[in-house]
């Protein structure tokens, strides 16, 4: 025991960075009396040779002295009925502020106490906005720096379920369809001899859904080479394009560009879902954005959407410029 004192006093007594504590009690539970021990002793003798005092050394109690902790009835009554210190302190201050007139001036400030009083006010001021702001029972949320176009897409759906999203981010779960869809669109980069480098977030077939297994995947791959853009080389592959709306970013990456004999485009987003249900929206901000980074009349670019199982090219007519895209983000519930 005395070596396992001293091996913890020198650790004690080394690591100390301005001030040291050295205690042990003096009573057991069995009313036992201890005294100091033998380090504790050597310690006193020390710092008493120091010059230094010994505060609160006490000797070991007779055997059979009472323990003075005794009388102490430890137990206190719960939940308590008595206004603690931080309460009475808290109901003393609400008392001032009521009694207060907050149109009084501040008479008899010099120039730094109107400045601290000023200063007070500004805390106060941003103090009770937080208060206000954590007991809102409505949440307002930043659009984040870009938007992609399917996030577009929600945000005009569901307004509110995008902005849980955005206050909210949860995780999704693995989905295979969206893994075959990426596979399936480095397919066709790599058919047409073209690949991009593009970002960990911005894999291309992400929104694609409904390719089940390899099987299937193989099944689509043989659609699309037989289908009516299965030898038709693209002007570009993936091509990635950034769109200011109301100065909202929305950024993405078109499928397939086509060049026309006529000297138009043809914008296409391939689709491997069972469902033809695509959103034109996606086409209408592909159009606007190819239009304005070439210098084109939006009606010389035209947009569609490929159904690979079914075959199935679908131009969607009417598609909306750019002061309804706007419109989308500025959150005007009418915008088509």
């Amino acid at each position: 025991d005395a070596e396992e004192e001293l091996r913890l006093g020198y650790v004690a007594v080394t690591r100390a960075a301005h001030r040291l504590a050295v205690t042990s009690y003096c009573w057991s539970e069995r009313a036992t009396p201890f005294g100091p021990s033998d380090y504790q002793r050597t310690l006193k003798e020390q710092l008493e040779e120091w010059g230094l005092e010994v505060p609160g050394w006490r000797e070991k109690p007779a055997k059979g002295d009472p323990n003075p902790y005794d009388a102490v009835d430890p137990s206190r009554p719960w939940p308590s009925t008595e206004t603690g210190r931080e309460a009475a302190l808290r109901l003393d201050a609400a008392a001032r502020v009521r009694a207060a007139d907050p149109a009084a001036p501040d008479e008899g400030l010099d120039m730094l106490e109107a400045a601290v009083v000023a200063d007070w006010d500004t805390e106060l001021d941003r103090l009770l906005a937080e208060a206000r702001r954590d007991r809102a029972t409505h949440l307002e949320v930043r659009l984040p720096s870009s938007l992609s176009a399917t996030a577009v897409a929600r945000l005009r759906e569901d307004p509110e379920a995008f902005a849980r999203e955005l206050a909210r981010p949860m995780p999704r779960p693995p989905s295979s369809a969206a893994r075959f869809g990426t596979r399936f669109h480095a397919w066709v980069e790599a058919r047409f001899g073209q690949q991009d480098l593009f970002d960990a977030d911005d894999l291309p077939g992400r929104g694609d859904a409904g390719i089940e297994d390899e099987a299937d995947l193989k099944d689509l791959v043989a659609a699309f080479e037989e289908g009516p853009f299965g030898s038709r080389v693209p002007h570009q592959v993936e091509a990635p394009f950034s769109l200011v709306l109301g100065g909202q970013v929305v950024r993405g990456r078109i499928d397939a560009v086509y060049r026309e004999a006529d000297g138009t485009f043809l914008l296409v987003d391939w689709k491997t879902n069972r469902s033809a249900d695509a959103d034109a929206l996606q086409l209408a901000l592909y159009r606007l954005a190819w239009a304005e980074l070439h210098d084109l009349a939006p009606e010389e670019v035209r947009t569609a959407f490929y159904y690979v199982r079914t075959g199935r090219v679908v131009e969607p007519m009417d598609l909306p410029g750019r002061d309804q895209l706007e419109a989308i983000l500025q959150g005007d519930a009418t915008a088509p």
